[in-house]
């Protein structure tokens, strides 16, 4: 039943627009692998901490070398190994570095080389994301993102430095997933 219906909303959807993102719970159900399975581009953003690390794999807490796989990664690996299976496509798996410090930390260089050592092992590419930045979350319960045209109405302000930087990194993170973005888009 789940599945009929989530293939029924994709149906009907599908032909009118040019991409189709869903947010995935955290939680592994039926209608998360689903969508790991279905997509094209799956886009998994990781704070940049071993916090979140974990969810890709296991770290020793001595040395920071990789032990092994999460839940996350085997469920994905899965889910593509399943997009293989059905229609022969695969499906591109971009890690996306999250809140990052703008300073730089034995931290950050840290989760890099674990990052850079898993992609090869799990076959994912990662990018750097977004900056930790206030114009975020002052944006979000406005229902507005760094891309939207701003007027002073909407704002409550005119465009900042802050917004402009927030711009750029969004669309260098759309250029870097290569997406198929027309003008339209």
């Amino acid at each position: 039943a789940e599945f009929a219906r989530f293939a029924e909303a994709i149906t009907e959807i599908e032909h009118r627009h040019d991409f189709l993102v869903i947010d995935t719970p955290g939680a592994d159900t039926f209608l998360s692998r689903l969508a790991h399975s279905m997509a094209d581009t799956l886009v998994t953003p990781l704070n940049d901490s071993f916090l979140d690390f974990d969810v890709l794999a296991a770290v020793d807490p001595q040395t920071y070398e990789l032990t092994g796989s999460s839940h996350y990664a085997e469920l994905v690996r899965e889910a593509r190994r399943q997009r293989r299976i059905v229609d022969g496509k695969v499906t591109d798996w971009v890690v996306v570095r999250n809140r990052l410090s703008t300073l730089g930390s034995r931290n950050r260089k840290l989760v890099g080389d674990g990052l850079t050592a898993l992609s090869g092992r799990l076959g994912f590419r990662f990018v750097e994301g977004f900056a930790e930045r206030v114009i975020y979350r002052e944006f979000y319960p406005r229902g507005l993102t760094a891309v939207d045209d701003l007027d002073d109405q909407a704002a409550h302000s005119r465009p900042s430095l802050s917004h402009v930087t927030a711009r750029l990194e969004v669309q260098g993170l759309l250029s870097t997933l290569g997406l198929p973005l027309d003008d339209r888009s």
